[in-house]
C-alpha cells in the first residue's frame, strides 16, 4: 500500500488552494457558472491529480492511463482547474471560461478539451459512462482504474441507482464512485427537495463497498483511495461530506451560491481568504 508522506499532504493540499483560487478568478471572470460545489470538491480533485490517479498530461489518450468523470458536470471549473493546473492546457486558458468559441464551455466536452474523459452535464449520465469504462477495463484485462464524482442532489436521479448496481453486479473493483455530500442543491437542501438519505445505506444495500469521509480533509481522501484500490470483488463508494463554497467564508454552506459567479469586489474578497 503506497505510503501518505508529509510530502504528499503537503502538495495535494496546496494545490487544492490553487484550484480554488483557479475557479474564484475564472467564474469572476466569466460572470456565470456553478461556485459552490466547485469549491466543495477541490479537496477531493486535488488528490486525484496529483496523489492518485495515473495520468499523463503529453499523452492525454495513453491507452492505461486511469480516468476521472466528472458526473456532476455543472461543476466543470473544478476540472479545468485541476486539469491546468496538472499541465494538460496553459493556465491562462482558464480565462476563457464560458466564452464564445472556447473549449472551456459551462459542462465539460471531451471533443474539444485533452484530459476531459466523458461530455457530462445531463445529471445521472456521467457515472453510467464511468461504469461502462470499468467494465470495458476488465473486459480487456486493463489494470487502469476508474474514478466518478457525483453531486448528492445527483443521487435523486433514477439512473444512478441503475449504473450502480450493474457495478456491483460485475464486481468492478477497478471503479471508485465518490459523492460530494454537501447537502446543497440549486434549489435548496437535498434533505427538503427530495432526500436520498440515507445514502451509505442505499449503496452498501447495492452491493458497494461504502466509506464516509470528510471530503475537505486530504489525508481523509488519500486513506479511503488507498483501500478502495485494495478492495477485490466489489466497487467502492467514497460517501465525502463536504463544505459547499470551502474556502470561502462567506460562500460556505449557502446555497445562493451553488449558479452564482462572484462580482469584482466578491473575487478580492475570497481571494485574499484564499491566500
Amino acid at each position: 500500500m503506497r505510503e501518505i508522506t508529509q510530502e504528499a499532504l503537503d502538495l495535494v493540499s496546496s494545490k487544492a488552494q490553487e484550484i480554488r483560487r483557479n475557479i474564484i478568478t475564472m467564474l469572476g471572470e466569466s460572470g456565470s457558472g456553478h461556485t459552490g460545489g466547485s469549491l466543495s470538491a477541490a479537496d477531493i480533485l486535488a488528490c486525484l491529480y496529483f496523489w492518485e490517479m495515473q495520468v499523463d498530461p503529453q499523452r492525454p489518450d495513453w491507452e492505461d492511463r486511469d480516468r476521472f468523470v466528472l458526473s456532476k458536470g455543472h461543476a466543470a471549473p473544478v476540472l479545468y482547474a485541476a486539469l491546468a493546473e496538472k499541465g494538460f492546457f496553459p493556465r491562462e486558458q482558464l480565462g476563457t471560461l464560458r466564452k464564445l468559441g472556447s473549449a472551456l464551455q459551462g459542462h465539460p466536452d471531451m471533443r474539444k478539451l485533452a484530459g476531459v474523459e466523458a461530455s457530462t452535464g445531463s445529471l445521472g449520465q456521467g457515472i453510467s459512462w464511468a461504469v461502462g469504462m470499468a467494465l470495458a477495463g476488465k473486459m480487456d484485462s486493463k489494470s487502469y482504474r476508474i474514478y466518478t464524482l457525483l453531486g448528492d442532489g445527483e443521487l435523486q436521479e433514477g439512473m444512478v441507482w441503475e449504473a450502480t448496481m450493474a457495478a456491483a453486479h460485475y464486481r468492478l473493483d477497478n471503479l471508485t464512485i465518490m459523492v460530494d455530500y454537501n447537502g446543497l442543491q440549486i434549489d435548496g437542501p437535498i434533505a427538503t427537495v427530495m432526500s436520498p438519505q440515507p445514502i451509505p445505506d442505499k449503496f452498501q444495500a447495492f452491493g458497494c463497498k461504502v466509506l464516509e469521509i470528510d471530503g475537505n480533509n486530504s489525508y481523509e481522501i488519500m486513506k479511503a483511495l488507498q483501500e478502495a484500490r485494495e478492495l477485490q470483488g466489489k466497487p467502492t463508494v467514497i460517501v465525502a461530506h463536504t463544505i459547499k463554497g470551502k474556502g470561502c467564508s462567506f460562500m460556505e454552506n449557502r446555497v445562493e451560491w451553488h449558479g452564482t459567479a462572484p462580482k469584482p469586489e466578491e473575487v478580492k474578497r475570497a481571494l485574499a481568504e484564499l491566500n
